[in-house]
This record gives C-alpha cells, sequence and structure tokens, in this order.
C-alpha cells in the first residue's frame, strides 16, 4: 500500500519561505513522477510542480517559476518543495501527488494515482 504524507506546512509572512517534504511508503517512490499541487478555497487543484523520477525533468507553473524549487531524494522517498518569496496569493492547501511508472514530467491531475492528505500554507501580506 503506498502512502504520502506531508509537512512542512503553516503561517508565514509574505516574502518568507517555507520547505514541504513528502514522504512516501511502499516501492513505488523511484519509478514514480512525483508531482506537487495546490488548492485554494473555492478553486480547483492545480498543478505547481512535478519532477520525473531521476530528478533530472522537472517542470513548474508561472506562477511559481523562479520562486519555487522541486526537489526529491530517492533514497530517503522524500520529495521536497522549497517555497521563496511567498506571496499572499501563494496561500492554499498543498498535496503531494505520485504517478507510477512515468518516465517524464507529469501535469495532468488525472495521471497521478496517489495523493497525500495536504498540508495548509498560509502567507500574510
Amino acid at each position: 500500500q503506498v502512502q504520502l504524507v506531508e509537512s512542512g506546512g503553516g503561517l508565514v509572512q509574505a516574502g518568507g519561505s517555507l520547505r514541504l517534504s513528502c514522504a512516501v511508503s511502499g516501492r513505488t517512490f523511484s519509478s514514480s513522477t512525483m508531482g506537487w499541487f495546490r488548492q485554494a478555497p473555492g478553486k480547483e487543484r492545480d498543478i505547481v510542480a512535478t519532477i520525473n523520477w531521476s530528478g533530472r525533468s522537472s517542470y513548474y507553473a508561472d506562477s511559481v517559476e523562479g520562486r519555487f524549487t522541486i526537489s526529491r531524494d530517492n533514497a530517503k522517498d522524500t520529495v521536497y518543495l522549497q517555497m521563496n518569496s511567498l506571496k499572499p496569493e501563494d496561500t492554499a492547501v498543498y498535496y503531494c501527488a505520485a504517478a507510477s511508472r512515468q518516465l517524464n514530467v507529469v501535469t495532468s491531475r488525472a495521471r497521478y494515482d496517489y495523493w497525500g492528505q495536504g498540508t495548509q500554507v498560509t502567507v500574510s501580506s
């Protein structure tokens, strides 16, 4: 059984930083593309960033490009999202997701097989 557990969310002032972590249990991590999504109240769950199984390829939403960095440690079965220069509009619940047996980055929510429970990020102005 695959489980994803996010941590690292919280309350931060605009301009600050947070680092999210997602620990994955099960044997799927090293062969999975990993993604971070976010969902603000009343809005769709949108892609933030995704990284392929090797870590050599990544994708960022335009709204976070240059501020957020996705990375992974296959030895620790963990994916990270470093968030810098945070803005109030980054406030959302952030979800980690795994798309198993994928070689490339995956931006479509429908292609992800497993999801974490989410962690709240609140950026105050």
